[in-house]
């Protein structure tokens, strides 16, 4: 069993940036990072392999949002630039248990966070 410990979020301004970081407490495969609005379901917004040489995000986050991770500390992270108002929700971190293609669906994942709010105002 892993588990997953978010930070990072906060209250900021649109045009502001944030840097989520998801700490997990053993060796994963591909990692993602998934947020749900009040009133929406989950969605994603980016994942990426174990190796790290494999990413995709979502239409709406890409150019503004970067994921990344290091696997010496079992740390992934979204880096969250020119954030939005339409970006406010709780972020959830997720993990795969084995290597693979980083997927773009929950079911997807082993492993969930308790989730990290980013709340973006105009």
């Amino acid at each position: 069993q892993v588990q997953l410990v978010e930070s990072g979020g906060g209250l900021v301004q649109a045009g502001d940036s944030l840097r989520l970081s998801c700490a997990a407490s053993g060796r994963s495969g591909a990692m993602g990072w998934f947020r749900q609005a009040p009133g929406k379901e989950r969605e994603f917004v980016a994942a990426i392999s174990w190796s790290g040489g494999s990413t995709t995000y979502a239409d709406s986050v890409k150019g503004r949002f970067t994921i990344s991770r290091v696997n010496a500390k079992n740390t992934v992270y979204l880096q969250m630039n020119n954030l939005k108002p339409e970006d406010t929700a709780v972020y959830y971190c997720a993990a795969n248990r084995f290597p693979g293609a980083p997927g773009i669906t929950s079911s997807r994942y082993d492993y969930w966070g308790q989730g990290t709010q980013v709340t973006v105002s105009s």
